[in-house]
């Protein structure tokens, strides 16, 4: 079975490495300094050209993978190699989304929904500019707490961006925290408080209700919508719109989304190296409690003594 594509294992891999380069043998040392220096030629490059570049063997490339508990090197090599496709993604051209439309019906519609999240996304990220995007990092960075509330499909949203900002921001709370309102949770939300409210049309009821609340309160309110205009009294002190045109009958999220996974490297840079602390406290809890699943090494195949 194919392992499924990690993006951040390379960047853990990496991570592992500088932790642990100081304990490794000379000759291991002078190949893993390699790895963190080079690992877009390391992704690319076969064993022995790496080998070569790095000034070791290219049995020393493969004990170092298995160092770090890889079977061999094309294993050891294969995050970085996946981590360096996806990065020139972009510079691949838009060939294939017009090669794709001349094909059937299937591919026809799929040429369309790609066409329009690429757009889309495009757009909601041109909308976001620096200056809109600093005074939103900045109040919610400085508020003694930052309520995260979204409901119906956009709830989704809300849960996946508390689940990583907290780990940046400790501040965030979700908000309905059980099944109730959301205004159940900001019964004491003040003038020290921020409300990140996230909705589309068509527009919920209780997101606009917390607002409304939020706002009567003092508090600064953060509004991720399709429209700078939702509802009568809805006002923010902050606002970010996302494109959701979408080829079929319900809106598409994909320019929300990438709004806020750009909101979270933001908070994640914000939060300099006390963030990074805490991420590597969550990443070592979550091994240790063995949260994700991790496939056994597979054992070498016995040597057949020579006939």
């Amino acid at each position: 079975m194919t392992t499924p594509f990690d993006p951040q294992q390379a960047n853990r891999l990496l991570s592992t490495i500088k932790s642990r380069i100081e304990t490794l043998p000379p000759k291991l040392k002078t190949a893993a300094k390699y790895v963190i220096d080079s690992p877009g030629d390391f992704g690319l490059d076969p064993i022995r050209v790496s080998a070569d570049k790095a000034g070791v063997s290219p049995n020393t490339l493969t004990r170092l993978a298995e160092v770090f508990d890889y079977p061999g090197f094309e294993s050891f090599r294969a995050p970085f190699r996946a981590a360096l496709v996806t990065d020139r993604e972009a510079d691949l051209g838009m060939d294939w989304l017009d090669q794709l439309a001349t094909g059937g019906r299937t591919s026809a519609l799929q040429a369309r929904a790609a066409r329009n999240a690429l757009n889309i996304t495009a757009r909601s990220l041109r909308l976001m500019t620096p200056e809109r995007t600093a005074a939103l990092i900045a109040a919610m960075t400085s508020a003694r707490h930052c309520f995260i509330t979204a409901s119906r499909s956009t709830h989704a949203l809300a849960y996946y961006f508390h689940y990583v900002g907290r780990m940046a921001l400790p501040t965030l709370e979700l908000v309905p925290r059980h099944m109730g309102d959301a205004a159940d949770d900001l019964l004491d939300i003040g003038p020290e408080d921020c409300l990140f409210a996230m909705t589309f049309a068509p527009y919920s009821t209780s997101t606009i209700r917390a607002i409304r609340m939020a706002h009567e309160a003092g508090a600064t309110v953060i509004l991720l919508s399709d429209s700078d205009t939702i509802a009568p009294g809805v006002q923010a002190d902050h606002q970010l719109t996302f494109s959701a045109q979408s080829p079929h009958h319900f809106g598409c999220l994909s320019g929300a989304m990438v709004i806020l996974e750009s909101l979270l490297s933001h908070l994640i840079d914000a939060g300099g190296k006390a963030t990074q602390t805490r991420i590597a406290r969550y990443e070592s809890l979550r091994q240790d409690s063995g949260v994700y699943w991790s496939g056994k090494r597979l054992p070498r195949a016995p040597t057949r003594p020579p006939k």
